[in-house]
């Protein structure tokens, strides 16, 4: 009740809004009225009058940047490849390097609290402006999007408002075919007359060529560039319509030459200019749901920096010979638990689960009462004498799914299949060694076994 009260009194804040915005739209008006009686070339030369208010008001502090500017050149050029003053001089001259920067960013916001005094002194007259060109296109044609389209809008006061709060930074709320696109033409008009590019973000390469299209033959009339960005434009298209006073596009467009810009070596690879003034058509749909996608620049690897190819053959052989080799751990551990021996098969299946803990001969008999818990019970012996390590003294790599899973154990990791991949060079070279003796010891058993079997035959 109370605040039904104070609203009443005092009125709601958009009530307020409106009634501080009022009296900009009704001086508006004013001027609209009084464009009324120029001719085309008269209207079109407000736009150099805005531009040569501006550079005047704005000479004393640019002359002073470009001082700057050149202080930066000259140094650059003079200390490059050269180094004459020893470390303290350095020190120094970085010191003024610093302050040079300093100064030159004091400078720029001195020109932009000048060019926004300018730009509400002639705000009125520059919005104006726009809606006398608005009325004198009524009735012409032009393609847009490859179709003829006639003319035939006209500012309204609500569209005046929306233009305000646009150009004041905050977020105007207007309804489907309210005027928006229309409405946004009088901010970019008005903030492209400083020479520093104005940006539209929209959401889709259609809109962005349709409403430039559409709306550019105002700013056209009026003496400044428009063009737009569109998806399969090269760097050189890009860059040309970056230099016009007004650039349409959407936010991915934009995001991204940011983002290559930002990696360009040369400057003279970059096609933005600057960002000086924008306004997001959407804001819901850009600032909010797609700006949950991040931007991401990838490309194909000029240079592999592995050696996949290489070591890929070794890594099969390798798997090869411990498949082999835990099959035949799993046998006899089999025929040990058989046997009754059951340290020692526990001991052989232990070291198979460790080498490889899928293996399908294995799993099937771990299917079988006790085998399990026996697996578990000698681990837990060989953990608590810290001898794990021994029981992979057999295998030609070991696999622990526990410390993988975990990731607590650094010892057990530096064992594990990680191990192999970040060692995995010269674990190779040590195992093809342990095979190359593996096998050379079996080739001799079986010729020892054949000489005896000769032996036996012939004895």
């Amino acid at each position: 009740m109370i605040g039904n009260l104070i609203s009443k009194v005092f009125g709601s804040k958009h009530d307020r809004d409106i009634k501080k915005i009022q009296p900009i739209v009704d001086q508006i008006n004013q001027a609209y009225q009084q464009f009324e009686n120029f001719s085309d070339d008269e209207l079109r030369n407000k736009t150099e009058d805005f531009k040569k208010q501006i550079e005047s008001a704005t000479q004393k502090v640019v002359e002073e940047l470009k001082e700057f500017y050149d202080v930066i050149h000259s140094d650059t050029i003079s200390t490059n490849g050269r180094d004459e003053s020893g470390e303290d001089g350095q020190l120094e001259e970085d010191n003024d390097t610093d302050d040079v920067h300093d100064q030159i960013k004091k400078l720029k916001e001195e020109e932009k609290e000048i060019i926004e005094e300018i730009f509400k002194e002639i705000l009125p007259e520059a919005f104006a402006a726009v809606k006398q060109t608005c009325k004198r296109l009524v009735g012409k044609k032009w393609k847009i999007c490859d179709l003829d389209i006639q003319w035939d809008m006209i500012p309204y006061d609500v569209q005046l408002i929306g233009a305000i709060v646009l150009h004041e930074g905050k977020i105007a709320e207007m309804a489907t075919r309210e005027g928006k696109t229309l409405a946004a033409t009088m901010p970019l008009y008005l903030n492209a007359l400083a020479g520093k590019g104005v940006h539209l973000i929209t959401v889709n390469d259609y809109l962005a060529r349709r409403d430039c299209e559409w709306m550019g033959e105002i700013f056209r009339f009026l003496g400044l560039t428009v063009d737009y960005i569109q998806n399969d434009m090269n760097p050189e298209r890009r860059k040309q319509a970056y230099s016009a006073d007004i650039t349409y596009g959407t936010n991915n467009e934009f995001g991204f030459d940011y983002l290559r810009d930002n990696m360009a070596i040369r400057f003279e690879d970059k096609v933005q200019r600057g960002h000086n003034y924008t306004i997001v058509d959407e804001v819901d749909s850009v600032l909010v749901d797609e700006a949950r996608t991040p931007l991401i620049i990838s490309g194909p690897v000029e240079h592999s920096t592995h050696k996949y190819d290489e070591m890929k053959p070794r890594v099969e052989q390798l798997v090869r010979e411990q498949t082999r080799l835990v099959n035949s751990m799993v046998a006899d551990g089999e025929k040990e638990l058989n046997d009754g021996d059951e340290y020692e098969a526990g001991t052989m299946l232990l070291r198979a689960s460790r080498g490889a803990p899928k293996n399908k001969k294995l799993a099937k008999l771990f299917q079988e009462v006790g085998v399990k818990k026996l697996i578990r019970r000698i681990e837990n012996d060989y953990i608590r004498d810290k001898k794990l390590h021994e029981v992979d003294d057999d295998l030609l790599f070991a696999i622990d799914e526990k410390a993988l899973r975990s990731g607590s154990d650094a010892q057990h990791r530096h064992r594990s299949m990680a191990s192999l991949h970040r060692h995995c060079e010269e674990r190779l070279i040590e195992v093809q060694g342990r095979l190359l003796a593996r096998n050379a010891k079996r080739e001799a058993l079986e010729v020892a076994h054949d000489e005896h079997a000769f032996e036996r035959r012939y004895a």
